[in-house]
């Protein structure tokens, strides 16, 4: 699989990753995979080529990383494995968010547990899963240049930041990589945010490169979520505005019928065709759909292909919010 540089802090991985988050948080909670076939998947998909794996001490909360750090300690030294903080937990809510915290006192703890439930000594990326108003991002930023001299980190990230918060935080500590959603169906990062990692050497990692299976073609106006499942609040999902939504998937399987691929290797070869920085982490419990997923970065789609996807996306822009309220007031910050 084609390598990349996640712009020029020198980390690189492998052109498509996969995101964690799904085996064991906000999806899946009526009938969740078991602990040993996300196991068996994870170790399927380092032999398919990923070697980048994005989790989150909040998912779960902390079973997530946990089961990574079991799934992948065969491979130390082949992978790389990124992690998350800025939230304060209660395991008790549903979902088990107390809010944001990104003091740097938190900051640290979460690296030190994290380490430990990774089964690492050092994380390899470890993001601000959220911007928090409360703590100058610079404040962030020192604390996590510290733990990087101290052996503890190795590069840092920003998930789901305004372009302002990151220049003030790259200006710090370099920024390796913004984790934001992006795709087919979430285009606002190519406004600002693209631009403005571009011209610092940012990396950018898209999660729900597919749109959360939107993008699969596999949805349609019946399909029923399971208890727990996010998208039952996501207002894109519902309604007149998934109604409207529905029109996209017939004219993607036209051109993924035409290159003789599948809806979801479009989607995220068009990701990949956007920047040579750019990493997808599309998630999955399903070991054909990991596979299906990891093959899509071998395509390479046409001038010509690309043309008629923007047409297809022209004739159906997207209606509803990527988030419910309170999702929305915690992005852009």
């Amino acid at each position: 699989m084609e390598k990349r540089k996640l712009g020029s802090t020198g980390l690189e991985v492998n052109a498509m990753g996969f995101g964690c988050m799904g085996l064991t948080f906000g999806y899946n909670k009526t009938s969740p995979v078991s602990h040993e076939d996300a196991v068996k998947l994870l170790r399927r998909a380092v032999e398919c080529g990923v070697d980048f794996f994005d989790t989150a001490e909040v998912y779960g909360p902390w079973n997530n990383e946990q089961l990574v750090g079991e799934a992948l300690a065969p491979f130390k030294g082949q992978v790389k494995i990124a992690t998350k903080f800025g939230f304060r937990i209660d395991p008790s809510r549903n979902p088990p968010f107390a809010g944001l915290e990104s003091s740097p006192a938190r900051i640290r703890t979460v690296a030190e547990e994290s380490c430990k439930r990774l089964g690492v000594e050092c994380i390899d990326l470890f993001y601000q899963h959220r911007v928090d108003p409360h703590v100058p991002i610079e404040d962030v930023a020192g604390t996590v240049k510290d733990l990087i001299a101290e052996g503890k980190v190795r590069y840092f990230g920003l998930s789901e930041a305004g372009a302002q918060t990151i220049r003030r935080a790259h200006a710090v500590q370099p920024v390796a990589a913004l984790q934001s959603e992006y795709s087919l169906w979430t285009r606002e990062p190519e406004t600002e945010i693209i631009p403005t990692l571009e011209e610092l050497g940012i990396g950018f990692v898209p999660f729900s490169p597919l749109g959360k299976g939107f993008l699969t073609g596999t949805i349609n106006a019946n399909t029923q979520y399971g208890d727990g499942d996010i998208r039952n609040t996501i207002p894109r999902f519902t309604g007149d505005a998934l109604a409207h939504n529905l029109g996209l998937v017939p004219l993607l399987a036209d051109i993924a019928q035409a290159r003789g691929v599948t809806s979801g290797q479009i989607a995220l070869a068009w990701l990949l065709a956007q920047k040579p920085w750019i990493v997808p982490i599309p998630g999955t419990s399903k070991v054909h759909r990991m596979e299906e997923n990891t093959a899509a970065a071998d395509l390479l789609l046409s001038a010509n292909d690309l043309a008629r996807i923007d047409q297809v996306l022209a004739a159906v822009p997207v209606e509803g919010e990527r988030y419910a309220p309170a999702g929305m007031a915690t992005v852009g910050r």
